[in-house]
């Protein structure tokens, strides 16, 4: 099979599908792969180190997107990428399609065949594929926040760990999967005032039992929700309901409560995000204020830290990427139903019922999906 790489475009995005490590092990499965040119200097990676490992080189994302079986890829395609599918072709990425209708309609268009990171899933009933990158995001998104907190930023002026004789930052941290317990682990860190909130009783048990005093958990209802709110200097949204869009759990009348320059740091942005005034913002211009509250909403915060956040990734997409190669998409698929959960997109239909339902679509089984290219 060929594999290509192209450099990734959207905004501040420095990370690459594949790194060399990761295209050397499909050439020694007998596979081809193509590269854009520079498309892996984000992470330090030149087109020598491509090279070397038998990695073609190509001048452009089009003569890639027309020759590739297959895209491996790290952010959705943005519109002049979804124009380059083709019938037939397989793409391998995040997608995050829920909030996002012109991608859906350009792929449901192309005829090519998407599998997204995100929904692929594991023995645990996890997101291994969504997994490294949620660490990442969770941790920088206390050191988002805590430099959005600064007064020159627009911030309350607060230091989140405080300082001997003066109460540190307090921390709010909505849901208490990956993505909220690598916020909390930082925020404990720094030894801020940590609050976390989720519905789920064992969630709460086993931050309760990792944390201890370190940090409060609470469980999440209206109530609750509102009071952490109000007294908080930081709000991380790490709420997640696979394939769909996030919940709006702080509506704007909610933002009169809170204290003026507080920061609400929205990780679930690129599902839409779970607060009510978010809207996707870059790591060029990261920040905007609402009702004198500061919001950080990057839709790619682990682009920032493009070398770790790609190593990451590649550890947990390399072993799909080189089945999909070897077997191709449907046997692959057939043979893992882990993977097979990733499909979003074939033969023009949608198979992920909660995207469908997000933006009131219909969709088709993924065993239906599969007998389609039979």
């Amino acid at each position: 099979m060929l594999v290509g790489v192209p450099k990734e475009i959207k905004n501040h995005e420095y990370r690459v599908g594949l790194t060399p490590e990761s295209a050397s092990e499909l050439i020694a499965h007998g596979h081809q792969v193509v590269v854009e040119t520079k498309a892996g200097e984000g992470i330090g990676a030149d087109n020598g180190a491509y090279e070397a490992i038998g990695a073609t080189i190509a001048q452009t994302a089009a003569e890639i997107f027309a020759a590739a079986d297959m895209i491996v890829k790290v952010k959705e395609p943005q519109e002049i990428e979804r124009k380059m599918l083709r019938q037939g072709q397989v793409l391998f990425t995040y997608l995050h399609l829920a909030p996002d209708v012109p991608q859906t309609n350009d792929l449901l268009a192309s005829g090519a065949t998407c599998i997204a990171y995100e929904t692929v899933t594991d023995n645990f009933g996890g997101l291994p594929l969504l997994k490294p990158m949620s660490q990442v995001a969770g941790r920088m998104s206390i050191q988002a926040g805590a430099g959005a907190l600064e007064k020159a930023h627009g911030g309350r002026g607060v230091l989140l760990g405080g300082v001997p004789g003066v109460q540190p930052g307090k921390v709010v941290i909505l849901g208490g999967g990956v993505v909220g317990f690598n916020a909390a682990q930082m925020a404990v860190g720094l030894q801020a005032d940590v609050t976390i909130l989720d519905r789920n009783p064992m969630v709460l048990e086993r931050l309760d039992h990792h944390f201890e005093a370190s940090a409060r958990v609470l469980y999440s209802n209206k109530a609750s929700l509102a009071q952490s709110i109000a007294e908080a200097d930081l709000v991380i949204g790490a709420v997640l309901i696979p394939g769909a869009a996030a919940p709006k759990l702080v509506t704007r009348d909610m933002l009169s409560t809170m204290k003026k320059g507080a920061v609400l740091a929205d990780v679930a942005i690129d599902q839409g995000g779970c607060f009510e005034t978010s809207h996707a913002t870059t790591h060029a211009d990261p920040t905007y204020v609402v009702d004198d509250i500061v919001h950080y909403c990057v839709a790619n915060m682990p682009g920032g830290v493009a070398r770790t956040s790609t190593y990451a990734l590649n550890n947990a997409t390399l072993p799909h990427v080189v089945n999909l190669a070897n077997k191709g998409w449907q046997v692959a698929l057939r043979d893992d139903a882990h993977l097979a959960n990733g499909l979003n997109v074939t033969h023009g239909k949608l198979t992920c019922a909660p995207v469908a339902e997000a933006q009131g679509l219909t969709s088709i089984s993924i065993k239906d999906a599969l007998e389609l290219s039979n």
